[in-house]
């Protein structure tokens, strides 16, 4: 296994992170426990010592299964992190309570890594509001957590603006080769690292749509290295910058533990012939794009209700990962009934707006069509 040093905390956890956001579940929605259990311990076996969870994930159910878990190992021998759902709280009595309420759910004395959880700009001026980074450093000066940080989810300059209001311990961002120029970014990548903190990836496979690709691209990449997984050079892609010491990989099966495990037994940072490819793989990818949206949301809002970036967004998406069945899911899960494209009514006002002159009106019949029959 590969460990990366956090110099300025003096730990050196490992590269690879188990994720416990997405374990395997029964027919009810619950966690598979049993093997949950296995995957974990196979981790571990192997060599794995952080492990990250938080309050919410599983709706709830993740961090009391992870403290079970956990309880038959050396508390010493692994890293524990996990989060404060920020969006939970309106007081500092509900945060002190949550805290407890996570020392007990785990059944531990002490967090290594405890994160505010999601940071935006706007979660994050409730945090200053409600004096939570007091709370944390009073925490600290107790040994019940030893490293503060964030995870987030905003725009680079909130980022910026967090990350540079105080020394943070680390931080933990969403990056892979897909999302360079979203949120944080290679610029936030860059700050962080220039101001000298750890850093911690998560959505290294943009939550599995790098590790199934479409036929024809997916076959650069086996042409290259027959025996490699697809996710694995996304993975490999964000072990490569330095600054990055902790890869966090949230695992839904026994194989894809081990298929993870196999890449960092020994780490390989890509070579520049290596970059190169998985640079052509993202323009591969990128150019199936139905149209050319940019999200600048001119065309808004619809008489009608109708969200045309997100639609745009859903659809184009799709055409790039080609995971028809995923993105039918999330069309039906992030988009409210009303806001679908099959609720244009062709008024046009919105191509009137539009500065990349797309055919908004066709795209959107074509969008209705697309989905219907995924």
């Amino acid at each position: 296994m590969e460990y990366r040093s956090m110099d300025k905390l003096g730990v050196k956890p490992s590269m690879l992170g188990f994720g416990c956001m997405r374990f395997p579940k029964n027919a009810d929605g619950s966690i598979n426990e049993a093997e949950a259990e296995r995957m974990i311990d196979k981790a571990i076996a192997e060599g794995v010592t952080y492990i990250d969870t938080a309050y919410p994930y599983h709706n709830g159910d993740s961090e009391p299964f992870v403290g079970r878990v956990l309880k038959k190992y050396d508390r010493k021998s692994f890293y524990l992190a996990t989060k404060l759902p920020i969006w939970k709280v309106e007081t500092l009595d509900e945060v002190k309570q949550i805290f407890e309420e996570q020392l007990a759910r785990l059944q531990v004395d002490y967090v290594d890594f405890y994160l505010l959880h999601a940071l935006s700009r706007e979660r994050w001026e409730k945090i200053l509001k409600l004096g939570v980074l007091d709370y944390c450093e009073e925490l600290k000066k107790q040994g019940k957590l030893k490293y503060l940080g964030f995870s987030f989810h905003d725009s680079y300059e909130a980022f910026e603006e967090i990350l540079t209001y105080r020394e943070w311990d680390f931080c933990q961002i969403q990056y892979n080769y897909m999302d360079t120029k979203h949120q944080a970014g290679d610029r936030g990548y860059a700050l962080a690292e220039k101001l000298g903190v750890p850093m911690v990836i998560m959505e290294p496979v943009k939550g599995g749509s790098l590790a199934v690709l479409p036929d024809d691209i997916e076959a650069m990449y086996k042409e290259a290295d027959p025996q490699a997984s697809v996710s694995s050079w996304a993975l490999r892609w964000v072990g490569t910058h330095p600054n990055v010491k902790v890869i966090l990989s949230g695992m839904s099966t026994y194989e894809q533990v081990e298929d993870n495990l196999k890449t960092f037994a020994q780490f390989k940072p890509l070579d520049e012939k290596e970059q190169k490819l998985v640079e052509d793989v993202a323009a591969a990818i990128r150019s199936r794009v139905k149209n050319g949206c940019t999200g600048c949301r001119y065309c808004m809002p619809c008489p009608f209700g109708v969200d045309i970036p997100k639609n745009f967004a859903l659809w184009n998406e799709e055409a790039m990962y080609g995971n028809s069945k995923a993105a039918k899911a999330k069309y039906e899960r992030e988009l409210e009934e009303s806001a679908r494209a099959d609720r244009c009514r062709k008024c046009g006002a919105c191509e009137k707006e539009c500065p990349q002159a797309i055919k908004i009106r066709e795209n959107l019949v074509q969008v209705t069509k697309d989905f219907a029959q995924m």
